[in-house]
């Protein structure tokens, strides 16, 4: 499902136009984006949770011609699916 099908499975069920649909979409991607980034936890309950967790340093290897180089640490994007969702 991509984008455009979701506003537009957002607007049958909830039984608004696609482009209000597509505005209550962009404001709650754009809140778990922004709570993200300032470090929070989104939980939505029946969902799952997105959260931020650090990824260490690490030593990889260019596959195209097997150099060993340095991967810096960064923060990462994690997602728990709730148990109500799993498959």
């Amino acid at each position: 499902m991509n984008k455009a099908e979701l506003v537009a499975a957002i607007a049958a069920q909830a039984g608004l136009s696609k482009a209000a649909a597509q505005k209550a979409l962009d404001a709650t991607v754009e809140a778990v984006a922004g709570a993200l980034k300032k470090g929070e936890n989104v939980q939505l309950i029946g969902f799952g949770t997105f959260g931020v967790t650090e990824r260490a340093a690490r030593t990889g290897v260019n596959p195209a011609n097997g150099a060993k180089i340095q991967i810096p640490a960064k923060k990462v994007v994690k997602f728990k699916a709730s148990k109500a969702i799993e498959l």
